[in-house]
């Protein structure tokens, strides 16, 4: 049943991996503070799910297919998002998370990771950026990983695409912070609760270890939307540029 508290924003959220965990939960955070959001993935008809979800609960969703790491996509997508209403939040959150060996590391393998994790941040940054200077105000938010500032084993294209998305991301802070303009990187340094992390589990140590979890040790992924949330709301006077996220039974 739709919810008649919901406020009524002429303000867009665009999210840019509006993936069935995160990029979701985020969705439906915004939504819900009374942002139409557009979300947009690789396959938009993926999105029918959520956006039904968002609209049922008397929520405005604008689902789009595209390429993440194709210039004319983003830029056409997030200019139909602030040309609906002004574009105020924008967050990059494409998923590109893979563990290979070094040597069987191919070239197009570690190319197509960067294109992802990185390419496709400076992407959606850039336009998001020339959209918001023209009204001198916004949100731009990087999803990071344990990998943005460690290297692990079998992690040399992720973890060499994640540490290049969180130096843009720093210097996209500097640059655009003294104009209004409120850029943050968030680390998620922890398994997210999804089906692709419990079956890793259970691939590396057996069904009985994803029985065994306690709660709390993978995040929710409605945690992580109410701190975009959180980081949306802050005070210019104190804004965050990093956010570590992890459980309370995390080793770091």
């Amino acid at each position: 049943m739709p919810d008649q508290k919901r406020p009524d924003r002429n303000a867009t959220c665009a999210i840019i991996g509006a993936g069935d965990f995160i990029g979701s939960a985020i969705a439906h955070k915004f939504a819900t503070e009374g942002y139409t959001v557009f979300a947009g993935r690789r396959t938009a008809e993926k999105l029918e799910k959520l956006k039904s979800e968002i609209e049922a609960a008397g929520g405005k969703c604008v689902a789009r297919g595209l390429d993440a790491r194709r210039e004319e996509d983003v830029t056409a997508f997030l200019q139909e998002a602030d040309a609906h209403a002004p574009l105020e939040v924008v967050i990059s959150n494409p998923g590109a998370n893979v563990n290979f060996p070094l040597l069987d590391t191919s070239e197009r393998v570690f190319f197509k990771v960067w294109e992802m994790a990185c390419k496709a941040g400076f992407l959606t940054g850039r336009e998001a950026a020339r959209l918001m200077l023209a009204r001198g105000k916004g949100s731009i938010f990087f999803t990071g990983a344990t990998a943005s500032l460690r290297g692990g084993s079998g992690y040399a294209a992720f973890a060499s695409a994640k540490g290049g998305l969180r130096l843009l991301a720093q210097a996209m802070a500097r640059e655009l912070g003294p104009q209004n303009i409120h850029v943050a990187h968030l680390i998620i340094d922890a398994g997210v609760d999804t089906d692709f992390v419990r079956d890793r589990i259970k691939s590396a140590r057996g069904e009985e270890a994803v029985a065994a979890l306690a709660p709390d040790t993978l995040m929710e992924p409605a945690s992580i939307a109410d701190a975009y949330w959180y980081l949306h709301q802050q005070n210019r006077d104190a804004w965050t540029f990093e956010m570590d996220l992890r459980p309370y039974k995390e080793t770091w």
